[in-house]
């Protein structure tokens, strides 16, 4: 299929695909007449992308890992792992939500660090 029938069964934009293809996300052939040719099998895995994003994957993550994913059964260990690890990176980041916000919380009403003085009374 063409580019702009694949942006309409995605619901993606042709720059998004575009760039996608740039990346090596997706591939399709070129036509005699330059026109990009995609196989049917490209929507399903550019809803697997959008659902990768959505659990938080990078398109970096998802293109290197993606050629050992594509074709693995949902129960794969490789993708139970890659969620585990998710899971860690996700818990680290909520540690150090946490810590901005108990730093935050504890310079509320005590002026602005990031001048001279600060903390200081006017």
């Amino acid at each position: 299929m063409r580019i702009g029938e694949l942006a309409v069964r995605a619901g993606l934009s042709k720059d998004t695909l575009r760039f996608y293809e740039k990346i090596g996300l997706i591939e399709g052939d070129r036509l005699p007449n330059g026109y990009r040719d995609f196989p049917p099998e490209t929507v399903p895995w550019l809803q697997y992308v959008r659902t990768a994003q959505a659990l938080g994957f990078t398109l970096a993550e998802i293109a290197r890992h993606g050629a050992e994913l594509k074709d693995a059964p949902d129960s794969a260990e490789a993708l139970s792992a890659l969620f585990e690890d998710k899971i860690r990176v996700v818990d680290a980041r909520l540690a150090e939500l946490t810590a901005l916000r108990t730093d935050l919380t504890a310079r509320v009403g005590t002026g602005c660090p990031l001048r001279a003085g600060a903390g200081q009374v006017r």
